[in-house]
């Protein structure tokens, strides 16, 4: 690896996508993180090795803003790691379902497409989209999120075959990862009884899974169960 070697992270500003940006960083790659806004704690504490580019993923002219200027700021990826997602409420409407597919369908499909000759062409690369487990599953309470995170799941399929062989294209379906710090003990228990393992992982396993992607040369076009288990119970 080289220092040249740049990964894309959207959604990197907190919880999981920060952990396995600061991870990527350790390893020596040069990390890009998307987040609409800058946190006010970054100002105290700077993120370090990090690159931060703001980004509006809720209109179309938004994502290809951000795509026209990540072609300045990086001309050559070694991965994209679409992580950027919003959690909404059914009872929210037809507003909640729209801001769901921009995020998780509409800018991943328009960045793939856009920055796939950013891609470099000496050796194979990456595209890993986060869904989700319930995606597999569908849900009472949030189908909305359930159906524009199958829809991601979708474009996995779609985009391997278009890109295969120079570019791999994979998903990664997590359920619980790591609580809020507002879950109560109760909600914690349900939690954790849904799956075999019955433990919360934290987001490192998420970054593990990463690397195994992007280190396996004989993978593409798949779904990575993260669940502990849960299809079990």
């Amino acid at each position: 690896m080289t220092v040249s070697e740049t990964i894309l992270i959207t959604g990197g500003a907190q919880r999981v996508g920060l952990h396995c940006a600061r991870r990527l960083v350790e390893d020596g790659y040069r990390v890009i993180i998307t987040c609409r806004t800058l946190r006010p704690e970054w100002q105290e504490q700077p993120l370090s090795g990090i690159e931060v580019m703001l980004a509006d993923f809720s209109t179309v002219a938004g994502i290809e803003d951000f795509i026209q200027r990540l072609q300045r700021q990086a001309p050559t990826l070694r991965a994209i790691v679409h992580n950027a997602s919003l959690w909404l409420d059914d009872r929210d409407g037809a507003d909640a379902m729209q801001q769901m597919f921009m995020v998780h369908v509409q800018a991943p499909y328009l960045i793939n497409r856009g920055c796939a000759d950013l891609l470099d062409a000496q050796r194979v690369t990456d595209i890993i989209h986060l869904t989700d487990h319930v995606a597999q599953r569908g849900s009472r309470k949030h189908a909305a999120y359930c159906a524009s995170k199958a829809g991601l799941e979708n474009l996995t399929l779609s985009f391997a075959a278009q890109l295969a062989p120079q570019v791999k294209v994979n998903s990664i379906a997590p359920a619980l990862i790591m609580f809020n710090t507002g879950d109560n003990a109760e909600y914690r228990r349900k939690t954790l009884a849904k799956s075999a393992l019955g433990i919360e992982p934290g987001p490192e396993v998420v970054y593990q899974s990463i690397r195994y992607l992007m280190d396996n040369p004989y993978v593409t076009g798949t779904s990575l169960t993260l669940n502990g288990g849960r299809h079990l119970k």
